[in-house]
């Protein structure tokens, strides 16, 4: 009787061990230490293919946008007969050759795939010209005509709250009697402030390449984070079933919230053009028809009244948020929910009530970043705060350490979730501590005294950052795993890469569980064919979301690996090992390839998916009440800042970072997660200033006129540590989320040029002063 005679009678041999050709397990977990990105290699040397770098099927044509020159008006007619005209130009879209609905397929269903009847900003897009190169595709758009009848156009958030212009409904979150709370307050300030929005600046624009298959299949490479989103407007548009539809991204240049929803219009429009010409077709923008077509940042304007006692404790809060929304609603829902979650950050407020507005205006429709509202919640809690302490004359962090939420009291917040996981008070007490914060003061102090051009200031400030979508469906992941008869194993999940290593975490995760070296284990490309239905990769719950599914796939083939070496040992499966590479029982140590062979030629399942959703999670959103998080992740940054009184320009002179990341998977990737979320929260307030002039278009639209941080604005000084314990909720590997929550902690650069303007005042004396704090704002407050 032969060897597959003796498998298939469940006698389980199992073969000579064999020399493997693959490098030898590193001992250990593959969790827990710093590991490489998994694509650093192949970035460096330029080999890591992102969706322009894809080889061009034979016939592709490329499309370039027709953008609207005017920010509110009736669309009269289009001319496109001079386009027609140019060399290599095969013809244009518009609203007529869509087969589907002519309405993108979003929630609230208000925002057109091209301009119709009425144009809504300028860079609204009306149409496409389709050619055989890129730049005749570009050039042939611009010689476009339109005739369009200006109307009145509405360009802030003021001015459309006072014609009460609103893409979604103001919704109101109150606790207590505020109004009573504030005529009784010891103390009472009023203020407005204003901040700006932000570019999202990914250094891979926004790209899309639409491959018509057979049957009426469609493939679609997408720089998207939501691949199960590109695919369903894809079909809504064509007038197609989902399962007609496939998209691709194995990795994006970056998305930061830029490419959640904004990614599946390009996706739509390159589509149709692919269907009317039969024909594949690449859309890719250049910079400034991104910055003129997709949104950003939502600008925030605020009006506040605030009600606190003789040691800055707020007793009574009455908050307006107008966010600026754009002409459609896009995901402003949502981001100003998480605006009013967040505007108690670190805080207890006992009496407050929060009116939030989702204005309509004609720009261009603001979308996702980076905090997601947070950052504009946490933003007006800490100007008030500082605004406090300088009232009373206080130092600002003991202020902040006396609102501070409570553990056994004071721990519930506004819309009624305990904080049970709370290390506020030991975090910002331990930064207080290493960053020497009160002799810096003292030394700052001596040194405004004796200068009378260049004036310090320092802050500490801290964040509080709830993990979870706030739309509750949406915490729910799928993923696959693979291994294969060499012992290699292949995992794929709905998560998308941007850069910021979630397909590095997830092998981890996954060569942990299976007790294997970290080099045995690739992810491949997010493919809506493979993991249906995912989520966006956003809200900080890449990792929490798919290398928890991840996981449970591994574990279960982990599972049927260990019954079948239990049979083969005669013991209980709960007695195997997995570890470097090896599979362990009381009575033998088997490599973990030879068990895999042994396992395939038994007819043992070597594959698995794994479904996660998170756990505890609920709450009303009529009422914003409930338990919208999971966990909350914390942090606290140390800044100090140099201004100068006579031009307004300012500098970080140095950094300390304490933040929360639970037990770090890889802490090289999360140190870098911070860094970076800390130097793009710097930039947002400091020099990316987004201007619109008065006829509604975006002044500031390329790197000449909008201005992110390069490498001269890292201060030398600029330390980040990990606060060293685990996430109290039953996370994957005690971890916590690291993508948004350190964008927050760059508040602390705000404020502390707001403490050297302060310098320049009598005590007492507020400072007012918008964001961003650029050269011009400073000069402005300190003026």
């Amino acid at each position: 009787m032969n060897t597959r005679d003796n498998a298939a009678l469940g006698e389980r041999n199992i073969a000579p061990a064999t020399k493997s050709p693959h490098a030898p397990a590193a001992p250990g977990p593959a969790t827990g230490v710093s590991r490489p990105h998994e694509s650093a290699r192949a970035q460096v040397a330029g080999a890591a293919t992102y969706v322009d770098d894809i080889p061009e099927v034979r016939g592709t044509l490329h499309a370039a946008p027709i953008l609207s020159t005017v920010a509110h008006g009736r669309l009269k007619g289009v001319d496109a007969s001079a386009a027609l005209a140019m060399p290599g130009v095969r013809g244009v879209v518009l609203p007529q050759d869509i087969p589907g609905d002519t309405v993108l397929a979003t929630f609230v269903h208000d925002e057109p795939v091209f301009a119709q009847d009425t144009v809504q900003h300028i860079g609204q897009v009306i149409g496409l010209v389709v050619a055989d190169t890129v730049m005749q595709a570009r050039r042939a758009a611009r010689k476009v005509q339109l005739k369009i009848t200006p109307l009145p156009p509405v360009l802030t958030s003021r001015a459309a709250h006072a014609a009460k212009s609103y893409v979604l409904p103001p919704v109101i979150v109150r606790r207590g009697d505020p109004e009573q709370a504030l005529r009784k307050a010891r103390h009472r300030l009023a203020g407005q402030l204003e901040v700006g929005g932000q570019e999202h600046f990914y250094l891979e624009g926004q790209v899309a390449y639409a491959l018509p298959l057979e049957q009426n299949q469609w493939w679609i490479y997408s720089s998207t984070q939501h691949p199960g989103e590109v695919q369903h407007w894809v079909a809504h548009a064509l007038h197609l079933e989902n399962n007609a539809v496939t998209v691709e991204c194995r990795r994006m240049g970056g998305g930061f919230g830029g490419k959640e929803t904004q990614a599946g219009h390009l996706a739509v429009w390159a589509a149709l053009a692919a269907n009317k010409f039969k024909r594949p077709v690449k859309l890719r923008l250049d910079r400034d028809d991104d910055f003129l077509i997709t949104g950003k940042r939502h600008p925030f304007a605020y009006d506040y009244s605030v009600g606190f006692d003789d040691t800055g404790l707020i007793t009574a809060l009455k908050l307006d948020m107008l966010a600026n929304c754009g002409f459609s609603a896009d995901l402003s829902g949502p981001v100003a929910d998480r605006a009013i979650f967040h505007t108690d950050n670190a805080y207890f407020l006992s009496d407050v009530v929060i009116s939030s507005y989702r204005c309509k205006t004609n720009t261009q429709s603001h979308t996702a970043f980076r905090g997601f509202g947070g950052p504009q919640g946490v933003i007006v809690i800490e100007a008030i705060l500082g605004d406090i302490a300088r009232k009373l004359g206080l130092d600002p962090l003991d202020v902040r350490m006396r609102n501070l939420y409570g553990i056994e009291e004071r721990n519930t917040t506004h819309y009624q979730m305990k904080v049970e996981d709370n290390i506020l008070q030991p975090l910002l007490s331990k930064l207080e501590q290493s960053s020497h914060y009160r002799r810096r003061r003292q030394h700052i102090s001596a040194w405004n005294a004796g200068h009378a051009v260049i004036k310090r200031g320092i802050a500490i400030t801290p964040v509080k950052f709830g993990i979870s979508f706030t739309a509750t469906f949406f915490n729910q992941a799928g993923a696959l795993v693979h291994v294969y008869t060499d012992g290699s194993v292949q995992v794929n999940h709905g998560g998308t890469e941007m850069g910021q290593g979630l397909n590095t975490k997830v092998a981890q995760i996954v060569a942990d569980e299976l007790g294997i070296a970290f080099e045995r284990v690739r992810s491949t490309a997010a493919d809506t064919s493979k993991v249906p239905n995912a989520s966006a990769t956003a809200a900080s719950s890449g990792t929490d979301l798919n290398g928890r599914a991840a996981q449970y796939a591994a574990r279960n083939v982990r599972d049927n690996l260990a019954a079948f070496a239990a049979g083969l040992d005669g013991c209980g499966a709960g007695a195997i090992q997995f570890a470097n590479g090896q599979v362990i029982s009381p009575k033998a140590t088997r490599s973990f390839d030879d068990v895999v062979k042994a396992a395939y030629a038994n007819r043992i399942q070597l594959w698995s998916d794994g479904f996660y959703r998170t756990p505890k999670i609920h709450y009303d959103k009529t009422t914003l009440t409930g338990r919208p998080f999971f966990y909350f992740a914390y942090g606290a940054a140390c800044t100090e800042v140099a201004i100068d009184t006579l031009t307004g320009e300012s500098r970080v002179l140095a950094v300390d970072i304490l933040h929360d990341v639970g037990t770090s998977i890889n802490p090289a990737i999360d140190i870098g997660q911070i860094e970076g979320g800390f130097i793009q929260g710097m930039g947002w307030l400091t020099t990316e200033q987004l201007v619109w002039n008065d006829k509604g278009m975006l002044s500031t639209h390329a790197p000449s006129t909008y201005k992110i941080p390069a490498t001269g604005d890292v201060p030398a000084h600029f330390k980040v540590k990990l606060w060293p314990e685990a996430n109290r909720e039953d996370n994957v590997g005690g971890s916590k989320a690291v993508g948004e929550p350190p964008f927050m902690l760059a508040i602390s650069v705000w404020e502390a040029l707001r403490d050297a303007v302060a310098s320049t005042r009598a005590p007492g004396q507020l400072v007012q002063m918008d964001a961003p704090a650029t050269a011009e704002n400073v000069l402005r407050s300190l003026r």
